[in-house]
């Protein structure tokens, strides 16, 4: 029982001399100090028990720093805001995204007929498939925060994916029926003088062109006239073509926010050409510049805005983009913004529209009229097919079918980072035709609005490095750096709970086998002080027992 009693004293006091508790007696500590016990054995200094204590505090601290700090959400921010050698400007310079441009005509099969009164039978040829290489040169940061640029862009066929692009089509004549549509805002004496040179040249109303014509550019005499004497404002290109303004390096210098003063306008259009208003409109919001040319938006999970706005200088607008629902695209998420419906057209369906009315321009539902950055040309965008329209619209013509999963433009966006994952604009050019008084080579012709093509821009999937970038900072990231901050930290805590374990029982172990020792020496001589004591007694009871049975058989002995 008093060895019992010595082993449990024993044992507190290794554990008051781990834990630093006083002794009960008030007495000082004689023994060791908690922290030469933890990192010493005996009088000799453990230096693995040293190692593991300090590897366990390092641990923990950096798994209770990541685990507190955002720190992944700063080394996103830091490297998605534009500036030299930064991720988001190597991807925003030079995308390397497989970006195309599909053409779709619409042929026109009986132009005599419509010039008759009929119905004009249209058929969609396409698509004229066309990879755009894109990358931004002329690059110029600016103390506020701004970047200035140009684009350069070169479109090239994509034999596979098309149809032949030197099938010819019917096609109204778009300079010949712009001149007739504005020679009703000149004189009669001019505009017969017109009339005489257009028949004496035998301009027809119709003309067959090659695709590839039609869309990088022909030779026509208006044109080249206009590109002559026209004022330098309002000169056409020397050549006649529907996208022969998109190919090369572009003139417009845009000034895009880098971030660093906010994500709120991050890769939003700050300035172009000096401009920060579209000059084409006089009031706003028709005026306003501030979108996105199509390559970084701001971070929806920043901003908290549902609406997107990307700007085109061949639309002369910016077009808005609600968020509708979160989608996945290739195992990242993503935000969907589509086109809203009533995105052009009067101002009875969208108060927005009233500034793009003129007096020139009657307002119809799905309708925009972008003649003023088009060289005066009576250009009008809708929606492909037209898609969300006047009914009377589609109503007028024959071969159109609007159907929204082909006609529909929409953007899917990762939220945390603004980059687009996938995104199509889709826009039908239209060409609206007034009846002329005074032109004898367009007499037979109405008024009349006349689809002449339709295109989709856009991107369908990034490329494998882009992909794994913001594979990184959106799923990996976000999973594996709890796992590891808590990992580090059940770690840290292991490895000292570990250390004070093995040095309570290495001073509880000692004591105790110096009293289990001498408790053994005890046991050995308690068994020979018992043996030899038991040898003894067995001694006597034989000496007893021979005397009693000697006695007994002696013949002085006699019964009584």
């Amino acid at each position: 029982m008093g060895l019992h009693k010595q082993y449990l004293k024993v044992g507190r006091n290794a554990r008051d001399q781990v834990f630093g508790i006083p002794p009960r007696d008030g007495k000082p500590a004689s023994g060791p100090t908690p922290l030469s016990m933890l990192i010493s054995q005996g009088i000799k200094l453990n230096n693995n028990r040293v190692a593991v204590i300090i590897i366990g505090i390092i641990t923990l601290i950096i798994g209770i720093v990541l685990s507190s700090i955002p720190w992944l959400d700063y080394c996103i921010l830091r490297n998605l805001k534009l500036w030299n050698n930064t991720i988001s400007f190597q991807y925003w310079q030079r995308p390397g995204v497989v970006r195309l441009t599909k053409v779709y005509i619409f042929n026109v099969t009986n132009p005599e007929g419509f010039l008759n009164g009929e119905k004009p039978k249209l058929v969609e040829v396409g698509p004229f498939v066309y990879r755009e290489d894109m990358e931004k040169t002329n690059i110029k940061f600016h103390d506020n925060f701004t970047v200035t640029f140009q684009h350069k862009k070169i479109l090239q066929f994509v034999p596979e994916l098309s149809v032949d692009k030197n099938q010819r089509i019917v096609t109204p004549n778009i300079p010949l029926l712009t001149l007739s549509t504005q020679s009703n805002s000149l004189g009669y004496f001019l505009a017969k003088t017109i009339s005489l040179m257009l028949t004496a040249a035998k301009y027809k109303p119709f003309i067959e062109l090659t695709v590839d014509e039609l869309v990088f550019g022909y030779d026509d005499t208006l044109v080249s006239l206009a590109h002559k004497f026209y004022p330098r404002n309002k000169r056409p290109m020397s050549r006649m073509g529907l996208l022969i303004a998109r190919n090369g390096t572009l003139p417009e210098i845009s000034t895009i926010y880098t971030g660093h003063t906010g994500m709120d306008k991050f890769g939003y259009i700050n300035m172009v050409n000096g401009l920060d208003y579209l000059p084409f409109w006089k009031d706003p919001p028709c005026r306003n510049i501030t979108a996105s040319e199509g390559s970084l938006f701001p971070p929806r999970d920043i901003t908290k805005s549902d609406v997107i706005y990307v700007y085109d200088k061949d639309l002369c607008r910016t077009l808005p983009f609600t968020y509708r629902w979160p989608v996945v695209k290739d195992g990242l998420d993503a935000d969907l913004y589509t086109m809203p419906e009533d995105v052009y057209g009067d101002a009875k369906s969208n108060s927005n529209n009233s500034c793009f009315d003129t007096e020139e321009y009657a307002a119809t539902r799905g309708l925009q009229n972008i003649s003023p950055c088009q060289y005066g040309a009576p250009v009008y965008i809708s929606h492909p097919h037209f898609m969300e329209a006047d009914p009377q619209l589609l109503d007028s013509v024959e071969g159109l079918s609007p159907d929204r999963s082909l006609h529909g433009s929409y953007f899917k966006i990762q939220p945390k980072l603004g980059v687009p994952l996938e995104g199509k604009v889709r826009v039908q050019l239209n060409l609206k035709v007034e009846k002329s008084l005074h032109i004898q080579s367009v007499k037979q012709f109405r008024d009349f609005v006349f689809p002449i093509m339709w295109l989709e821009e856009g991107i369908s999937e990034l490329t494998p490095p882009i992909r794994r970038w913001i594979y990184v900072a959106t799923v990996f990231g976000p999973k594996a750096i709890p796992i590891l901050s808590y990992s580090l930290i059940a770690g840290g805590t292991f490895s000292l709970i570990f250390v004070f374990v093995r040095a309570y029982k290495n001073f509880v172990a000692d004591p105790a086998v110096e009293i289990l020792e001498m408790g053994r020496r005890s046991l050995r001589r308690g068994n020979s002080f018992i043996a030899q004591h038991q040898l003894r007694l067995m001694n006597r009871d034989s000496y007893t027992l021979l005397k009693v049975v000697n006695d007994a058989d002696s013949p002085d002995s006699s019964p009584t």
